[in-house]
């Protein structure tokens, strides 16, 4: 029977997880404040301590290092209330072997106990270094919360990082703090925009060219990976690398040295690549426009950054955060977001995610002009989506989908001559019958929602009934 500490100051959390932990055929025992843990600790040493940040007297953080000295290597699972990429990052740096925020979902913390149970990590950290402010990482929801905690994870090791998420996400952002976290937080940050690149000469850019190495190569120049040497390297719209220069970027992280154009020699090179996209990169892997190999190699961790429609809880700190950055200091009184302008920008799609909400709040202060901001200073919102460009993500996994299938049935010689028809069977019977169940069976209503006639809904549907039931009976 293992035995499981618990460490908060709120009762009821307290009762949750120990009933938690016995359902689990734990021993647990509790305790409201660091002291009180450390006294229990010593007559009976726990395999796990689950521990809260906000306590009275000693906080749960410097009560990490109290109970590594106590316990040595015990992994200690943090919770708190008050997550933000700072707690995240302390926690994980001074050894934590995961952290929660509250309120949270019982089997996450069930999967986070029993892998501390079975996994038993080295504490071979250095001491805690202050922590770093990361300017412009704002938010409190769970999304946020998660990607906090994976930055921090992400900082304290030295893989490859990809970071996923649509335009004005906050991935740069993200690739800055994993940075400033990170043992390399002293050595250079060399940033790169791929699809800014001219192709002809991303080669030259990334991995420097010698003299003479093509015309107009007047002297030396030294690459991209070079000046990221000790540092860290961001790649952002990784996706739009060149195919011959993914080959050549694969080889200098696998062995660790850079080749300029038009040498022979290479130069020894330690850097941290950390690669970002909005783009699917299987589906590019699909196409044959990206390497699977490299596609791995720069995987190695992966962050999705949640787009902005998805953390509606976060517009309100975001507002505010934008509006201390961009008012005038010398607004008096401040300039404020009406309850009004705060209800209108929860409406919004923000296909353009935080990037748009920054925009939007820099517009409304100019016509504000130091008053309240209402609804009407905000920009007229611009949906990507009705504007003829269809948003990523489903789409293209619908997309990416169809070609595996297609793939795959290509070359089956029972459909030779039928794949055309059979892949509309496929798509087709559930379009019709999803749009008719969902004009509760009109079959007029649908009928225009999809833009065909009702009577050709009605064979269609009738002919997709007819072979169902064929199929039965065979």
């Amino acid at each position: 029977m293992s035995k499981v500490l618990v460490v908060d100051d709120e009762q009821s959390i307290c009762w949750g997880l120990t009933r938690l932990g016995e359902s689990l055929g734990h021993e647990v025992a509790a305790a409201s404040s660091a002291e009180q843990a450390f006294e229990q600790a010593e007559r009976r040493a726990p395999d796990v301590v689950i521990l809260d940040v906000r306590l009275p007297g000693m906080d749960g953080l410097t009560a990490i290092e109290r109970f590594q000295q106590q316990l040595g290597s015990v992994p200690i699972i943090v919770i708190t209330a008050y997550g933000d990429l700072r707690t995240a990052v302390e926690a994980i740096r001074r050894g934590a072997f995961d952290y929660i925020a509250k309120p949270f979902d019982v089997e996450k913390v069930k999967g986070a106990l029993t892998r501390a149970l079975v996994s038993r990590c080295d504490d071979d950290s250095a001491p805690a270094s202050p922590p770093i402010h990361v300017e412009g990482m704002v938010g409190r929801s769970a999304a946020m919360q998660e990607v906090y905690k994976q930055i921090a994870l992400a900082a304290a090791s030295d893989a490859a990082v990809l970071l996923n998420g649509e335009s004005g996400t906050g991935k740069e952002l993200a690739a800055r703090a994993i940075h400033r976290y990170s043992r390399r937080a002293a050595a250079p940050f060399v940033a790169v925009n791929v699809a800014a690149l001219n192709p002809s000469l991303a080669e030259s850019e990334l991995f420097g060219h010698v003299r003479g190495a093509f015309t107009g190569a007047d002297q030396d120049r030294i690459g991209l990976l070079i000046q990221a040497n000790g540092g860290t390297l961001f790649l952002d719209e990784v996706a739009e690398i060149p195919l011959p220069t993914q080959v050549k970027l694969l080889r200098a992280l696998e062995h660790d040295e850079v080749l300029p154009v038009g040498s022979n020699q290479g130069s020894a090179a330690d850097f941290r690549v950390i690669s970002a996209t909005h783009q699917n990169l299987l589906r590019r892997t699909a196409e044959g426009l990206f390497r699977h190999d490299l596609l791995f190699r720069l995987g190695a961790f992966q962050i999705d950054l949640p787009p902005l429609r998805d953390r509606p809880d976060d517009i309100a700190d975001l507002a505010s955060y934008f509006i201390l950055q961009l008012a005038d200091a010398a607004d008096d009184p401040p300039v404020r977001l009406s309850g009004e302008a705060l209800a209108a920008l929860r409406q919004r799609t923000w296909d353009g995610n935080v990037r748009e909400l920054r925009n939007a709040i820099e517009h409304a202060l100019i016509l504000a002009r130091g008053r309240s901001i209402l609804p009407d200073h905000f920009p007229a919102s611009v949906s990507i989506a009705a504007a003829g460009h269809p948003p990523s993500g489903v789409d293209e996994e619908v997309t990416l989908a169809i070609r595996h299938w297609t793939a795959q049935n290509l070359g089956d010689q029972r459909l030779s001559g039928h794949v055309y028809e059979q892949l509309l069977e496929l798509i087709e019977q559930p379009l019709l019958a999803m749009a008719l169940e969902e004009h509760r069976g009109q079959y007029a209503a649908a009928a225009r929602t999809l833009g065909i006639h009702r009577t050709t809904l009605r064979k269609k549907l009738a002919h997709h009934s007819a072979h169902d039931d064929a199929s039965a009976e065979r």
